[in-house]
């Protein structure tokens, strides 16, 4: 008797090709990742692209994008089917291709989803750095700035992508063009973009830094990855074993370390020198856990170097303890916009999870060995501890000197008295 497998074998014939890992992009975020904290991965307001599509929590903004899709054309007098046609079944393909699973939707739905998302974050970018192209009667997304807040918080989720190359292929358009107010060098996507979230600290000034870049950048999520990327790479090669643990701040403070707020505004520009750790300031809010998960899952996915991910390490052996943040917070190295001091070391601890650090190619290497090898130093432990405990205070500092005058008024007092026993029995 012959087995067949009808099912496997139809199945088998249905598959769609795998995507090209060179053009895939967007990724879904891995399960071991998600059940942290699936809230930070998750759009709470408007789906951008297919993979969130059709959520029922959703919805309600589908009416808005359609609406800002209408004054679009009304604005640029463009024809929807002519702007339709502009996705080409090769761009479809291209499109489909970003993604890491196979979108199943037939060519119609995929290209309205497209087309509708695609024109909704054009306008939204246009209007936050043009605000004359506002209906301000009828703009119900800038009229509610709690809204819009909301969706800049969607915008930078993995999941919740559409690659720029779409993006700019529809800005790009003379119609559009004309209709923006604009006298010098007509705007891109990166620099759209970059107004749009010019207020998060690690991206205001690095406009030259993201027209710099070599490499094409992919969608939000790689645009907010590229701007919190150190400026240098270390000069050790990759390959041997490295330190990658450090004391905490607290432990630190115990041998000697002095902690000073960096006047970089680069995250990575963390230096040891003399007994001074300089640390650029780390501003900790409620969208900050959100944004740095959606990195490293990016990084993850489809990056050779893990760089947000060390960075969040770091900063993980560094604060453990409230009393960590507490001692950072009085340095102002730490801007804690929390509710409370809990709340930073949680929310530290919290992001370190998930987190895959290679060994041998770990950003901070250096910099651990250093702190690490200051503080297994029995002089600066000493020295430490006498500052500390005994010279922490003028009061203090009097006491001590007192004690040890007085100790040394009793040492000398003695010698001249064994002196004098000793001068008194030779004359005997």
């Amino acid at each position: 008797m012959v087995l067949t497998l009808t099912d496997l074998d139809n199945k088998l014939f249905e598959l769609i090709p795998f995507t090209s890992p060179s053009s895939c992009c967007i990724y879904r975020v891995p399960e071991r990742l998600r059940h942290i904290n699936e809230r930070a991965y998750t759009p709470q307001v408007v789906s951008i692209g297919p993979f969130h599509h059709g959520k029922e929590h959703l919805k309600f903004m589908e009416e808005e994008k359609q609406r800002y899709l209408k004054e679009f054309l009304a604005r640029t007098n463009i024809n929807l089917g002519e702007l339709a046609n502009l996705i080409t079944v090769d761009t479809e393909d291209k499109i489909r291709s970003c993604y890491s699973e196979a979108i199943r939707m037939d060519r119609q739905k995929f290209v309205e989803i497209i087309l509708v998302d695609s024109i909704f974050i054009i306008e939204v970018l246009l209007r936050n750095t043009y605000p004359t192209l506002r209906n301000e009667k009828q703009d119900h997304i800038f009229k509610q700035p709690y809204l819009l807040q909301d969706i800049w918080y969607d915008m930078w989720l993995l999941e919740n992508q559409l690659p720029f190359f779409i993006l700019d292929e529809f800005l790009n358009l003379n119609e559009v063009a004309e209709k923006i107010p604009v006298e010098n060098d007509y705007p891109t996507v990166i620099y759209l973009t970059y107004k749009f979230f010019e207020d998060l600290e690690a991206v205001n000034g690095k406009l030259q830094k993201l027209i710099d870049c070599k490499k094409e950048v992919k969608h939000f999520t790689d645009f907010l990855r590229i701007c919190h990327l150190p400026s240098y790479l270390p000069s050790d090669p990759p390959g041997e074993k490295k330190v990658i643990t450090a004391p905490s701040v607290t432990q630190l403070h115990q041998a000697g370390v002095r902690f000073e707020l960096s006047e970089s505004k680069e995250s990575f520009d963390i230096k040891f020198e003399k007994g001074t750790l300089k640390i650029p300031q780390l501003k900790l809010q409620l969208e900050t856990e959100s944004l740095f998960r959606n990195m490293i899952a990016f990084e993850q996915r489809h990056c050779p170097d893990n760089y947000i991910n060390d960075y969040v390490f770091i900063i993980h052996h560094l604060v453990n303890t409230p009393k960590d943040v507490e001692l950072l917070v009085q340095k102002q190295i730490i801007e804690n916009w929390l509710p409370d001091k809990e709340g930073v070391s949680t929310l530290i601890n919290n992001l370190s999870r998930g987190t895959t650090l290679n060994p041998h190619n770990f950003y901070f290497s250096k910099l651990c060995k250093d702190l690490k090898e200051y503080r297994e130093t029995r002089c600066n432990m000493w020295r430490a501890n006498l500052k500390q405990n005994y010279f922490n205070t003028p009061w203090a500092s009097i006491s001590v000197i007192g004690a040890i005058f007085l100790i040394l008024l009793t040492v000398l007092q003695a010698v001249f008295s064994v002196i004098q026993v000793e001068s008194q029995s030779n004359n005997c």
